[in-house]
């Protein structure tokens, strides 16, 4: 798989120093990391390493990565290690996606107040989702589940929502049995949302009460309790976008999806088309138009905008687990469900082989980290390091 023609690291190092000239003032100082984060990825800045086949003797030079979740050519490599973590974790049961999103007026206080409200979304629907399947008039039982939090749509705009992967069933009260769902049904989406929309809009009243919100230029006016009650009220009236897709085929297209979503960014490489006259032109898929795929064309200092809004606040956790998957007590519970689903327990050291991630980096690549690609038949050792040019950026990378 060779290099795109095209990679947001080109668009950041031709008008990156444009943009960080006229719009640095609104910039914060994890957008300017992950700007040079991105600019300098596998580059000699980074320092990397020579290789060279013990076979034919081909030398392959490697700089390299950032690191940074941001980072659209970082995350084959963080994806296939997590995936190699967490697929002795899945049970032999259907799953179901579940997708939570927010109005548009909610999405735009959570792009001024990030760290609150996005730990907020996870909240609401991590209690919406548990409520309504310990109801007995549901499913009755304790649940488990995986959500990653997204905060753009396919044309790079705001559109915070959460993807949750979800085991059709759960334990029941007293642990003593495996509660399956039906096949192709798992919890009624209409009391989810109503439930979601409830426990959130509780959840930014209190915030609100506690002067933890902040408001700037066209949200001012919601820093006032008469405007922002009138927000709460008209957000109450409508409905919240709550959806269940059918579910997967089994463990190997779950891991497919995972595999998919996990680890993206708000644009791969893959979707850029060209840079031109200071305009970008990438792929996307139109929502409202049955996925239509379309072209679009911004200026390069409006895509980079677009891309920079996707930023995390530094250390801010994006995959969450919650239930019998909680990390506090996952191996415990997922043993338990183990048991009552009669299939065997894991060994104790199925979950560390070293090198399960490399067979998952192949997967989703198509290139292999050892094999010599020359010869095909050799593999590449490691004959020099080549040390970096410049400090660390102490780049976050959770």
């Amino acid at each position: 798989m060779g290099r795109p023609a095209l990679e947001v690291a080109d668009i950041f190092r031709i008008h990156g120093p444009a943009y960080r000239e006229t719009h640095g003032h609104a910039m914060n100082s994890a957008q300017r990391r992950v700007m040079r984060a991105v600019e300098i990825c596998r580059t000699a800045v980074l320092g990397g390493h020579v290789d060279e086949c013990d076979r034919c003797g081909h030398q392959r030079i490697s700089y390299n990565s950032c690191a940074n979740r941001h980072c659209n050519k970082c995350q084959s490599l963080a994806r296939a290690q997590w995936l190699s973590k967490h697929a002795a974790q899945l049970l032999p049961v259907p799953y179901f996606h579940v997708v939570f999103t927010v109005p548009d007026k909610i999405a735009a206080i959570a792009l001024q107040n990030k760290k609150l409200v996005y730990s907020l979304l996870f909240r609401a629907a991590a209690a919406a989702l548990r409520r309504i399947a310990a109801d007995p008039k549901h499913l009755g039982a304790k649940i488990g589940f995986l959500a990653v939090l997204h905060s753009w749509g396919q044309n790079l705009l705001h559109h915070p929502h959460l993807h949750c992967v979800v085991p059709g069933g759960g334990l029941s009260p007293d642990g003593s049995r495996w509660v399956a769902c039906r096949n192709s049904f798992f919890l009624p989406v209409r009391v989810l949302s109503r439930l979601f929309r409830g426990l959130f809009l509780h959840g930014l009243k209190q915030a609100y009460a506690a002067d933890k919100l902040r408001f700037h230029g066209s949200l001012q006016p919601l820093a006032v309790p008469e405007g922002f009650k009138a927000m709460l009220r008209s957000c109450r009236k409508i409905d919240w976008v709550v959806y269940s897709k059918p579910p997967f085929g089994g463990p190997a297209q779950v891991l497919d999806y995972l595999g998919r979503y996990t680890h993206r960014v708000a644009l791969s490489n893959d979707r850029l088309v060209r840079l031109q006259d200071a305009q970008v032109t990438f792929r996307w898929k139109d929502y409202r138009q049955g996925n239509k795929r379309k072209l679009m064309t911004l200026a390069a200092d409006e895509f980079i905008r677009r891309f920079l809004l996707h930023v995390l606040p530094k250390g801010f956790v994006r995959i969450r687990h919650f239930g019998f998957l909680a990390n506090a007590h996952r191996e415990k519970k997922l043993a338990l469900c183990r048991q009552l689903l009669g299939v065997p327990l894991l060994d104790a050291q199925q979950d560390s082989k070293p090198d399960d991630w490399k067979t998952y980096f192949e997967k989703l690549t198509g290139e292999s980290l050892t094999r010599c690609p020359a010869c095909h038949q050799g593999h590449m050792v490691t004959v020099e390091v080549l040390p970096p040019q410049e400090q660390p950026l102490g780049i976050d990378s959770s």
